[in-house]
């Protein structure tokens, strides 16, 4: 069962160039009973399908555990044939896109979520809003006890106040730096070259908590993304990583770019939930100017979420207007100019140390010659 409301962000290429469209779930979508499913035991999972308007499908597979169950996997199909919603679209295409989701709930509960919830599926970004939804029912009402979303937080507690966080391994040598480049239809978008390392604090199947360190290995991982008017996106995925989702956003206030959101979706195999997720889409780090490039020679830690966090290594980037695949302008991190400092200030001392040791000298051995002494 759910009840929701939504909006749908979209960007999508006409004959005039990438554009967005921003549409919101109607009344009239219903269920669709005939993909629908309450799952079987061990063979499938229960899934539930919204379709409205020319053939577009929103799609929330669930999965569980002992004790928690969740909205695994988002889907949208949309139809760029639909010209109400895409009008002008240079293709006729059905479109499919999915993410994983932050949406979980304890077993015979309902999540219960009123602020919004946006869930990123490269060029479409679902916002649920007021949102009521159960899986696994133990009637055919929801349950009058209820798990809430983060975003409704924070929450008072009685509860005793959690564990500290382990220290983290010893640090693994550094990962490689790679180069990776998103072209759409005007070319390219988007610019990095940066080595990347995820920190990752998870609880292992005997509950003890561990923080991993996990190095992106660019010769197995494989890279795509999008280019749109006012989001940029990198996606990598490898054997272990579903999904490692950059979003580069602008702000045209400030005729800046930056880095606005992670998002991930990984599998750690020791974990008591091998499936690990973690999404924030507001960030501002790695930013510069439109035009010029973001580089920081020293490593820079941006913090996703308590649980996840990113290490960047020798990070070049530029999102949006980049000419000629070459990178602009250089804009040099804070990190970068700090410590360029240290060495300055340490030779201005030590030149200062010398010129007056220098003078005394000089002083001193004036003196000693001034003239013959009275005996």
């Amino acid at each position: 069962m759910a009840n929701f409301s939504a909006a749908f962000v979209t960007s999508y290429d006409t004959r005039n160039g990438p554009t967005n469209v921003t549409f919101d779930l109607p009344p009239d979508a219903a269920v669709l009973n005939s993909s629908s499913s309450c799952g079987k035991e061990n063979a499938s999972a229960p899934s539930l399908v919204i379709a409205f308007g020319r053939g577009h499908r929103l799609t929330l597979n669930f999965t569980r555990n002992a004790t928690r169950y969740s909205v695994q996997l988002m889907g949208f199909i949309y139809n760029l044939s639909d010209t109400q919603i895409f009008p002008n679209a240079s293709s006729k295409e059905i479109k499919t896109v999915e993410s994983a989701t932050d949406i979980r709930a304890d077993i015979n509960k309902k999540y219960r979520c009123v602020s919004n919830n946006q869930i990123h599926m490269r060029n479409v970004t679902v916002t649920l809003h007021d949102a009521t939804i159960q899986a696994y029912l133990a009637s055919s009402s929801f349950s009058k006890e209820e798990t809430r979303c983060e975003q409704d937080g924070p929450f008072p507690t009685t509860a005793p106040p959690p564990p500290p966080r382990p220290s983290p391994s010893p640090t693994p040598e550094s990962p490689s730096v790679h180069k990776y480049n998103v072209s759409g239809a005007n070319g390219t978008c988007l610019l990095a070259s940066m080595g990347l390392q995820l920190n990752v604090t998870y609880s292992k199947r005997d509950n003890t908590t561990v923080s991993g360190l996990f190095s992106i290995d660019p010769s197995n991982t494989s890279a795509t993304g999008s280019c749109g008017a006012q989001l940029v996106t990198l996606d990598l995925r490898s054997s272990r990583i579903h999904s490692l989702l950059f979003q580069f956003g602008m702000d045209p206030n400030t005729s800046q770019f930056f880095l606005q959101g992670i998002q991930l979706n990984m599998t750690v195999p020791d974990a008591r939930d091998p499936t690990f997720q973690a999404d924030n889409s507001s960030l501002r780090a790695l930013q510069a100017t439109i035009g010029n490039s973001y580089k920081c020679n020293a490593e820079e830690r941006v913090e996703v979420t308590e649980a996840f966090s990113v290490n960047i290594f020798k990070v070049w980037v530029q999102a949006f207007q980049v000419q000629g695949d070459k990178f602009g302008s250089v804009e040099e991190c804070q990190l970068d100019e700090n410590s360029m400092l240290i060495p300055i200030a340490v030779g201005g001392a030590l030149a200062g140390l010398v010129l007056i040791v220098l003078i005394a000298y000089l002083i001193g051995r004036k003196r000693s010659h001034a003239g013959y002494q009275t005996i």
